[in-house]
């Protein structure tokens, strides 16, 4: 009989890259029975930007590319787990393992487990992929108050976990440093290895810098100015894969227009499309008061490396670390670098096409060899396996 995998969503959209796209159909390819419970917003699902599917998903309860989705009004949540819908709906489920996604998941997953070993005898596995620190002790947006409310939680959550996923080293030093003894992988938040790839062949003089993902207020600040400098020694292309979340708007002044493309929010597949005339992927996140944003390897840096393209990052530190080892990328030596420095590194890369070269390969070379998403779907099911088996959980990274 195929083992049960439920996945527990309080916030994300099923259609979340990592959830759906790597870890829900890896475990599918491997034999395993996948649902995936997921909100709906006023009895809509939404899409990874935050838009509402109003023309299909409506079922209650379907299937999607082999994986059977089960759907609750996140309107009808409550304090009380007993009469959650999520928590319900999980505990229906009686699944072999419970994957969380988030820390009010997690905390569901920890009932659910609990409730299915006193009233059904039932040994389920919970596993937390953690993809980023909650709380984050840094952050200032968050009272001192609920800090301490969510460790708290957070706490009481691991000691019932089976395993912990993460997304960097950092954030797995970070658990290990509130208990030694915590089985911890890291599975990097990286796609499938980009198929019919060929590196970038300067054809023209235009380069092309680009942006994956939400595009916030703070990054269209730097990113205009950006542009509008270099566009008056170069030809430069600032590309936007992504954009605004749902319901937000970005206006780009009418001198800019013709450098800047907004390809919008792409399927999961299209992304090497969109990357295959790209020659710098951007990153910019301020690790001034986030630790996450200091700790992070975020799917985008994988986006840009699996198709090829070098990075250009600000000084965070697992990202730094990663981009110097491998040399595949160009490190602002800042936390919070201005327009100005970004301007910099992106015409020394522009000048220096020989080194951009090298970092192109390197780029291509290391997701071949070690990180993209077909190594660490290994890790992934050896760690389900791991749980299957009750083996000692120490896997080879």
């Amino acid at each position: 009989m195929k083992k049960k995998v439920c996945m527990l969503l309080c916030y994300l959209p099923f259609l979340d890259a990592r959830v759906f796209e790597c870890e829900a159909k890896s475990l599918l390819k491997h034999g395993y029975d996948v649902t995936i419970i997921a909100p709906r917003k006023n009895s809509l699902l939404f899409d990874i930007d935050g838009k509402p599917f109003t023309d299909r998903f409506r079922e209650e309860t379907f299937h999607y590319q082999g994986v059977k989705i089960v759907t609750y009004d996140s309107e009808k949540r409550t304090t009380n787990h007993l009469s959650d819908p999520l928590y319900q709906l999980g505990l229906k489920e009686e699944a072999d393992f419970y994957q969380a996604h988030e820390l009010n998941s997690f905390s569901y997953g920890k009932e659910i487990k609990n409730a299915l070993k006193t009233q059904k005898n039932k040994s389920a596995k919970l596993i937390y992929d953690s993809r980023q620190l909650i709380p984050d002790p840094f952050s200032l947006k968050i009272n001192d108050e609920t800090k301490k409310t969510w460790r708290s939680t957070l706490l009481a959550n691991l000691k019932v976990a089976d395993y912990v996923i993460t997304v960097s080293d950092s954030i797995k030093s970070w658990y290990l440093s509130i208990d030694p003894l915590l089985p911890v992988e890291v599975i990097y938040n990286s796609p499938p290895l980009t198929s019919n790839f060929s590196l970038k062949e300067d054809h023209t003089n235009k380069f092309v810098v680009a942006h994956e993902g939400n595009l916030s207020k703070a990054n269209i600040e730097k990113f205009l100015p950006m542009t509008d400098s270099i566009r008056k020694v170069m030809d430069i292309q600032f590309k936007l894969i992504g954009g605004p979340r749902y319901g937000e708007t970005i206006a780009i002044p009418e001198h800019l227009q013709s450098h800047v493309t907004m390809s919008g929010w792409v399927h999961y597949h299209s992304l090497p499309a969109e990357m295959s005339d790209v020659d710098i992927g951007l990153i910019d996140l301020d690790p001034t008061h986030s630790l996450n944003n200091a700790f992070s390897m975020p799917s985008k840096l994988f986006s840009y490396l699996n198709n090829g393209v070098p990075v250009l990052v600000n000084k965070c530190s697992d990202m730094e670390k990663f981009v110097h080892t491998y040399q595949c990328g160009m490190v602002i030596n800042k936390l919070n670098p201005t327009p100005a420095d970004y301007v910099k590194g992106i015409l020394y890369l522009h000048k220096n096409k020989s080194e951009l070269e090298q970092m192109r390969i390197n780029a291509r070379k290391m997701m071949e060899d070690v990180y993209s998403w077909n190594h660490m779907e290994k890790r992934l099911i050896a760690v389900y396996r791991s749980l299957a088996s009750n083996q000692p959980q120490y896997l080879l990274s």
